[in-house]
């Protein structure tokens, strides 16, 4: 686990390459992110995290869910988790996706449920569920 907010980008591009060549996975930890993204004075939304963290390597990601401690609105929490694991994203507004985006063949990043959630946050997690999500 390794938190690339802390290490910076170009440390977890390095452990990224290292990982890929010795058959690891990386898991990403976004610890501060709230100093970061949640502010309404300064800072930048998740998304764009999302989006350097993509070109920047990792395989997992803490990406908050729609209940607990990292709450947030169901589509745009979506919107952003759409960003990680899709290739081509369309536009989409109510999502907060403003403009269509191909990723082309950047890999994607596998987005973890966090937060503070426990087993009675089971089902709204569930029905929040992208559709192509088989359950």
């Amino acid at each position: 686990m390794y938190d690339y907010l802390m290490g910076g980008f170009t440390a977890n591009t390095s452990l990224a390459h290292y990982c890929r060549d010795n058959g690891l996975l990386v898991h990403i930890h976004h610890s501060m992110h709230v100093v970061i993204d949640r502010q309404k004075n300064h800072g930048m939304h998740f998304r764009i995290l999302t989006k350097s963290l993509c070109m920047s390597g990792g395989d997992h990601i803490h990406a908050g869910t729609v209940v607990g401690k990292l709450e947030g609105e169901r589509d745009i929490t979506l919107g952003f988790v759409d960003l990680l694991r899709d290739d081509f994203v369309e536009q989409d507004r109510s999502r907060g996706i403003y403009f269509t985006q191909d990723w082309v063949s950047l890999p994607g990043v596998l987005p973890v449920a966090s937060g503070g959630i426990h087993v009675w946050h089971r089902k709204p997690i569930f029905c929040y569920a992208p559709s192509s999500l088989s359950l």
